[in-house]
């Protein structure tokens, strides 16, 4: 089911490409965890509020989060494409003349913090000033659109070509889409009733790793993530929302969430021990801030697709069966504070603990 070309079937000027992307995509990684975790959790100690850490049920594949809003958690929704979205895609992915990123759109967004002396190269994902120009941009409405443009010379270079981006495909006809992949329908998602569209409407979401009930930011996150499968490159959504406090990423190699989590003293020891780490290198690498005796570090899970959420064998029509499980949990690790170089993240088992 791969809608892109794995590297082996990749010319030597596209292999370099992805390779480049993948480069940028790792850093995108690291400012966005800070952005999505730290930023936040300091957003609320500047307020004397409590951060709301992320329950461990909440992580379970098909879990419901609490639908509270919280006001210091960073929200955003970004879309990465290792190629360019072509122009007939504009009917659901909306990207015009109007909100590209030049001067004169950027200046007239009244919720833009923009100095007149706005550089045009800041917009440059290989800019020195990228991500201070990303982070005043994260906030706006939609989606920030970054893809690829064959700049001077053709060398690929990538930037935020969009911001304000609307994604308006509808969520039956993405789901339509999925179940036609994967063989539970063969044209029309109600051609087996009203009941079967509505199951394979909340098999959609758990695909991705979500609830049926979940609000509008991660809802876009998932259709674009279904969309641009008609895009033959790799793409990599990235959605904040208030509600899951979590950062998301939909990439070629599935679901995953990253989340701040609070470990006793006693277990940062047993984890450091684990690892072969001294308690102070493990603090220095992994803790991103400290609550008394407990520390604060960053943990990231990774979700598998299961036999029903993979194309069958056969290619043969199927029957949904919406008892099933699609996904489960897969990796489950704490990760390096953004910025450390040498230390990797570290194998924990604790959703079902």
């Amino acid at each position: 089911m791969a809608f892109w070309s794995v590297r082996e079937e990749l010319s030597q000027a596209n292999k370099l490409r992805r390779s480049f992307y993948e480069l940028l995509r790792d850093e995108l990684d690291q400012f966005l965890v800070r952005y999505t975790l730290i930023d936040s959790y300091n957003n609320f100690l500047s307020k004397n509020i409590p951060y709301p850490f992320v329950e461990k049920r909440e992580l379970k594949p098909r879990a419901r989060i609490p639908d509270v809003e919280y006001e210091g958690q960073n929200t955003f929704l970004v879309i990465f494409l290792e190629d360019t979205i072509p122009t007939i895609h504009k009917k659901y992915i909306r990207f015009f003349d109007v909100n590209k990123t030049t001067k004169t759109n950027l200046l007239h967004s009244k919720t833009l913090q923009l100095s007149d002396d706005f550089d045009r190269n800041q917009k440059y994902i290989d800019s020195v000033h990228f991500y201070d120009f990303i982070k005043i941009l994260l906030p706006v409405d939609y989606a920030l659109l970054i893809q690829r443009t064959a700049g001077i010379k053709k060398r690929d270079r990538y930037n935020v070509s969009h911001f304000h981006v609307k994604i308006d495909w509808p969520i039956a006809d993405a789901a339509e889409n999925l179940a036609q992949s994967l063989r539970y329908i063969s044209k029309d998602l109600y051609e087996k009733g009203d009941k079967y569209a509505e199951d394979i409407q909340k098999k959609f979401f758990e695909y991705y790793g979500l609830h049926v009930t979940a609000g509008g930011r991660r809802t876009a996150a998932i259709v674009a993530a279904q969309y641009l499968r008609r895009i033959p490159c790799i793409t990599t959504v990235y959605v904040g929302s208030s509600e899951s406090r979590a950062l998301m990423r939909i990439s070629e190699r599935g679901v995953s969430r990253s989340i701040l989590m609070k470990f006793t003293d006693k277990e940062l020891h047993q984890i450091s021990e684990t690892n072969s780490l001294t308690p102070n290198t493990f603090k220095k690498n992994y803790m991103v801030a400290r609550e008394g005796k407990d520390g604060i570090c960053i943990f990231q899970t990774a979700y598998f697709y299961t036999n029903h959420s993979r194309p069958s064998d056969d290619g043969k029509l199927r029957e949904l069966k919406p008892d099933l499980h699609w996904l489960t949990v897969g990796t489950q690790h704490i990760i390096p504070k953004p910025g450390v170089w040498k230390y990797p993240p570290l194998p924990i088992n604790i959703i079902y603990t």
